[in-house]
């Protein structure tokens, strides 16, 4: 009885949090938190990661890292959306069929699909993330990509399709899937630390994105 109850805090506690995220609006964050939640927008920064792993890394090794990066997404993915969300079966907030779907506000009518529990924004871009962080170990990149990961996941709160929980466990699965992954690297593919060169193109290209992405928000809140 005493876990049911803590259960319904938590719960109680989650939908309140959600609730507060997703009622502070702004007419230039609508377009903002929808045009930086979307993924092709990201593709330039992910070829920038790209281009500093293969310029620091002999293309064999580049390959095999590459490879880890893609494993590390599938399986956040694949954890969040075929083995836990049918199990779970927590509804979005703005899925229509949730009670309170009327007290969340929804940004060109996207309500996301029907179960969200765990987020598999939040694991891919986590799992990402902590990919990064364990490959380049260089604390301006690392605080960047973790920024970009946090702000990724508030965006769907804004955006009333997960509930903070939600995005907490789809990043909790994306860091046991980078760690995964990073250890299987360093033992399969004797992958060795070195210092990587030009990591300050990712984040001079995710900072131009990003202002991108602000400038065109306020331009069409104008």
């Amino acid at each position: 009885m005493m876990l049911i109850d803590f259960l319904s805090v938590l719960s109680d506690a989650d939908t309140d949090l959600l609730l507060a995220i997703n009622g502070w609006r702004a007419e230039w964050a609508d377009y903002f938190m929808y045009a930086f939640s979307g993924k092709l927008v990201w593709i330039p920064m992910y070829a920038a990661i790209l281009y500093v792993i293969f310029r620091n890394l002999g293309w064999k090794m580049a390959l095999g890292c590459i490879v880890t990066v893609a494993l590390t997404i599938t399986f956040a993915d694949q954890v969040c959306a075929t083995l836990i969300r049918p199990v779970a079966c927590r509804l979005r907030p703005a899925n229509l069929e949730n009670p309170i779907s009327d007290l969340v506000q929804i940004v060109n009518g996207y309500r996301g699909g029907r179960y969200g529990f765990p987020s598999c924004h939040a694991a891919n871009t986590f799992g990402l993330a902590f990919f990064v962080f364990y490959i380049f170990r260089n604390r301006l990149l690392t605080a960047f990509i973790m920024f970009w990961a946090l702000l990724t996941c508030y965006s769907r709160s804004y955006l009333g399709v997960h509930y903070p929980g939600d995005l907490l466990a789809g990043a909790l699965v994306g860091f046991v899937g980078a760690s995964l992954c990073y250890w299987l690297f360093v033992k399969l593919g004797k992958y060795r630390r070195k210092e990587f060169r030009e990591t300050w193109v990712p984040i001079a290209v995710g900072g131009i994105t990003i202002g991108c992405i602000l400038v065109y928000a306020l331009v069409n809140s104008c």
